[in-house]
């Protein structure tokens, strides 16, 4: 009779605490995933963009990039030169898209030599989850030459002075040239672009893949038929970040 008085206590209590761990967790009313309410999830009307909506970017550079995304600063090449790495961010579309991008050799900037006294070569390669690619229709420009004449002996460079609003999305970059397209057998990409997704985007330079620094890339991407799902928009303000 103990014995069995003590199983039934014992049950007791383990019915009481699982209730109770039930009822800790259960959220509130008691029904699955509500939320509290008046939280943001009751706000009627309100249509939030989610990663279904998001576009994935690659991006390999030799050596070096900065992504703009209509007039934003989207990506910064995490590594300077080498080893060559591939940079992959997630953006939210916004269509016309324009696409803005520095992109630099390794190059020392007194006599445009790399390792002393090499004449390095860029290459740029660029592909979007939406099919943008970077290929001959990009614009592209340089601004910074060397060693001219390809004089490894008495090296000296030029530079042509950079627009302060290269990459905003009014900037006027019909004057410039067409992107060249290079193979990759020329640009020689490192390991890390064969383990990205970039069929169907070629590597693009000037004209001048050996002596040619400093190169903006620019393109629009037009969308007629894309309409944006969400109506919602960021109330934080970054412009002007890290120095406000």
């Amino acid at each position: 009779m103990k014995t069995k008085t003590l199983a039934a206590v014992f049950m007791a209590i383990v019915g009481l605490a699982v209730v109770s761990s039930i009822a800790q967790n259960a959220p509130p009313g008691g029904k699955k995933g509500g939320g509290k309410k008046g939280g943001p999830g009751d706000q009627k009307g309100l249509v939030k963009p989610t990663m279904a909506d998001a576009v994935k970017v690659n991006v390999y550079a030799d050596n070096w990039f900065v992504l703009f995304i209509n007039g934003e600063l989207v990506a910064v090449d995490s590594i300077k030169f080498t080893p060559h790495n591939v940079v992959s961010v997630d953006i939210l579309p916004e269509y016309p898209m324009t696409i803005a991008v520095m992109a630099k050799d390794n190059a020392d900037p007194k006599t445009g030599l790399e390792y002393g006294d090499h004449i390095g070569d860029g290459g740029f390669c660029i592909k979007f989850s939406d099919g943008t690619v970077s290929n001959a229709k990009w614009k592209a420009k340089n601004f910074f030459r060397g060693p001219l004449y390809s004089d490894v002996k008495n090296p000296k460079v030029e530079y042509t002075v950079i627009p302060t609003n290269w990459f905003a999305v009014d900037f006027d970059d019909s004057k410039w040239a067409n992107a060249t397209e290079y193979t990759e057998e020329r640009v020689n990409p490192k390991e890390p672009f064969f383990n990205a997704d970039f069929k169907g985007a070629s590597f693009i330079w000037t004209s001048d893949l050996d002596l040619d620094n400093t190169v903006i890339f620019r393109t629009k991407v037009e969308n007629p038929g894309w309409v944006k799902r969400w109506n919602t928009k960021p109330d934080l303000d970054v412009s002007g970040a890290p120095f406000r």
